[in-house]
């Protein structure tokens, strides 16, 4: 193990990446709503898109720490911004021809990346100090991938979600001249965010093979794995995680089509505190509102969503040196189950409101799912760290199911499937702080 001034260097670099792939992840949110007007899809198909993210965790988290476990975490993090940046490059092509099938093999490709990387930096942060900190060290990294996932909603808003997209039939009745001055204008919505992202990867990759970052590598047992599949703790805080992330990226998803659904636009725009908050965000861009897709007005009040995951990530970093984790986690589930039902039974701003704030109450529960879960496990953890990053598959499952049921039943019932996932995630909490306090 490296000193302590190492370790601190080290967390400051490894940060960028928990930054790095909140933003992007989010990004991916804000296209949603855009694909779903150009392609013209179900919210059952526009799940799709979140299928194909998140369904790399699922099939490259054990793979990539085996990689990770023979060339190390410098080299694995810098296949991972590599991977990443060629997934962005498939936008181009993606968006110059209107393929759809292009932009789910591009979410793949760059969630495979990101699946690289957080394999090797979640436990990483955890192992830099001591074992009781693990988690508020955890907390406080993923309080700058909220950071990321703060600011993507802004840029999702005013650079794609502004132009109304236009119908196949009202493409058709363009002239050819028109036609082609309106796709060209579309694609290049979706290529100058992604292009410039790729070239920012591609700057981060050379930084990663520069600097020098500390080596902990621990060895895996040998039928490690058997030995996980058998410890019901582990596999709780594996369904957790799957449980989690996919409640958390579906609403995010769909908050757009949430609020449209409830007709919000002109609420908004009749609330002089609504659209004062809205003009004070888009002015940072120096953007106008006014001649906006109304899609772009709702995405802007994402922000709400994903900053109170990274306010509440600082303060979890804080509580979590204070109380009990698994106690914390159990309060902050408890919330927001009482923030969708809130949701689910009223109307207007205050629905809004409500559901924006379990982005608040979500906040430490990745972190600390993953490191209650990795609590006590010794010389397993590499291996139980691969099996929590393949369950943030729960982002493929959860979000289709979400959609396919808001298809039958509208928004606010499906609702009732996300209150399900954070009720088993109070059970988890409740269950580890019992197991803590006998420890104790």
């Amino acid at each position: 193990m490296s000193n302590n001034a190492g370790s601190k260097r080290a967390f400051a670099i490894i940060t960028t990446l928990f930054f790095l792939w909140g933003f992007i992840t989010v990004l991916v949110d804000s296209l949603i709503p855009r694909l779903k007007d150009v392609f013209e899809l179900s919210y059952f198909q526009a799940g799709l898109v979140q299928f194909a993210f998140f369904l790399a965790y699922f099939i490259f988290s054990i793979p990539a720490g085996s990689i990770l476990a023979r060339i190390g975490y410098k080299k694995g993090i810098i296949l991972g911004l590599l991977t990443m940046a060629f997934g962005c490059l498939l936008f181009y092509p993606a968006s110059e021809y209107r393929m759809f099938n292009v932009f789910l093999l591009g979410y793949f490709i760059l969630a495979a990346g990101i699946t690289v990387l957080q394999v090797a930096a979640n436990p990483y942060v955890s192992l830099l100090g001591s074992e009781q900190g693990a988690s508020s060290r955890l907390n406080l990294a993923q309080a700058f991938n909220s950071l990321g996932t703060t600011i993507a909603p802004i840029i999702g808003a005013l650079f794609l979600l502004s132009e109304t997209v236009k119908t196949s039939t009202e493409i058709n009745a363009l002239s050819i001249q028109e036609k082609e001055s309106y796709l060209t204008a579309e694609a290049a919505t979706v290529q100058t965010p992604f292009l410039t992202i790729a070239a920012i990867i591609g700057v981060l990759a050379v930084v990663f093979m520069i600097v020098k970052l500390p080596t902990i590598m621990e060895k895996s047992p040998k039928g490690g794995y058997s030995k996980l599949f058998k410890n019901k703790l582990a596999l709780m805080g594996v369904l957790g995680i799957f449980l989690y992330v996919g409640a958390e990226v579906a609403i995010g998803s769909y908050l757009v089509n949430y609020f449209q659904s409830m007709r919000l636009t002109p609420i908004i725009l009749e609330n002089e505190t609504m659209m004062a908050i809205a003009n004070t965000i888009t002015n940072v861009f120096n953007k106008d509102l006014s001649v906006s897709d109304p899609k772009s007005l709702l995405g802007i009040f994402v922000i709400f969503y994903w900053g109170g995951a990274m306010i509440g990530r600082f303060i979890g970093a804080y509580l979590t040196k204070l109380i009990t984790p698994g106690k914390v986690l159990g309060v902050f589930s408890f919330l927001a189950i009482l923030m969708i039902f809130t949701s689910m039974n009223t109307l207007g701003l205050l629905s809004m409101w409500t559901i924006l704030s379990v982005g608040l109450f979500n906040s430490i529960m990745f972190p600390t799912i993953f490191t209650l879960t990795l609590d006590g496990l010794g010389d397993l953890k590499p291996q139980a760290s691969g099996l929590l990053c393949t369950a943030i598959v729960g982002g493929a499952i959860i979000p289709p199911l979400y959609g396919f049921l808001t298809d039958q039943f509208h928004f606010k019932l499906a609702l009732l499937l996300i209150v399900l996932c954070y009720a088993y995630i109070l059970y988890f909490g409740w269950i580890k702080s019992k197991v803590s306090v006998r420890i104790v």
